[in-house]
């Protein structure tokens, strides 16, 4: 039951949080949110696909010469694609307006 102030109770909540427009996160640029982009040597690169593997936002998919490229629109530049990177062949690069 609500409380005289005319808020809701914490146990009259329900879970989960209010979708106003279903189906549009293909719209949101999350890319430029990002202050460094990563950046992969293909000399250094094996193709082992940790980048792929550990990406929190998958902005890595394999080419047809077995690469992972960077999706930027995607991709936040968190940064963990380089610290997993077992031959160092991705450099975070800071991001030039």
């Amino acid at each position: 039951m609500a409380k005289e102030t005319g808020t809701t109770s914490w146990k009259e909540l329900t879970f989960g949080i209010a979708i106003t427009t279903p189906g549009n996160a293909a719209e949101l640029r999350t890319g430029d949110w990002r202050s460094m982009r990563p950046e992969t040597d293909r000399e250094k690169c094996t193709k082992c696909g940790q980048c792929y593997i550990f990406c929190p936002d998958m902005v890595y998919s394999k080419d047809a010469e077995g690469y992972y490229p960077q999706n930027y629109y995607w991709c936040k530049g968190c940064g963990i694609c380089a610290k997993e990177c077992p031959v160092d062949a991705i450099t975070m690069i800071q991001e030039v307006d």
